[in-house]
């Protein structure tokens, strides 16, 4: 069954280290990501308000690119140079929570961790592992 729009609307989801992202970011930190998957550091954890008790949830993680631009780092410069366009993007891999579905009640009192993710630049993998 669909979820009419007004009811999602409701639904809040923040990251719960902001403070530690906003320090990597400031950093301007990088993961090296291989072909057998490598998981994200820092742990995504999100918690959420203005979910219904009584419902079931699927939680699921997208990542998606900010631009259409391809960088390169210029170590002489310490930070990230644009080098063209990008590619084509690759079709969307969602990452869906292995606790999932959760119930809105368990949403509302606990946080929820990403930890198992793996990032992964394989995009013939097979392990659920998301590309990018």
């Amino acid at each position: 069954p669909s979820v009419p729009s007004e009811e999602m609307a409701k639904i809040s989801c923040s990251l719960e280290t902001k403070e530690l992202w906003d320090k990597f970011h400031d950093l301007g930190t990088e993961m090296i990501i291989t072909k057998s998957g490598r998981r994200m550091f820092p742990t995504i954890r999100v918690s959420f308000s203005g979910v219904d008790p009584d419902a079931k949830y699927i939680v699921l993680m997208d990542i998606v690119p900010v631009d259409n631009k391809r960088y390169r780092y210029a170590y002489h410069r310490s930070s990230w140079l644009v080098a063209g366009k990008a590619d084509p993007p690759l079709p969307a891999r969602l990452y869906v929570h292995p606790d999932s579905p959760f119930t809105g009640e368990q949403l509302l009192k606990q946080m929820v961790s990403f930890e198992k993710v793996k990032l992964t630049n394989n995009e013939l993998d097979q392990h659920g592992h998301v590309c990018y």
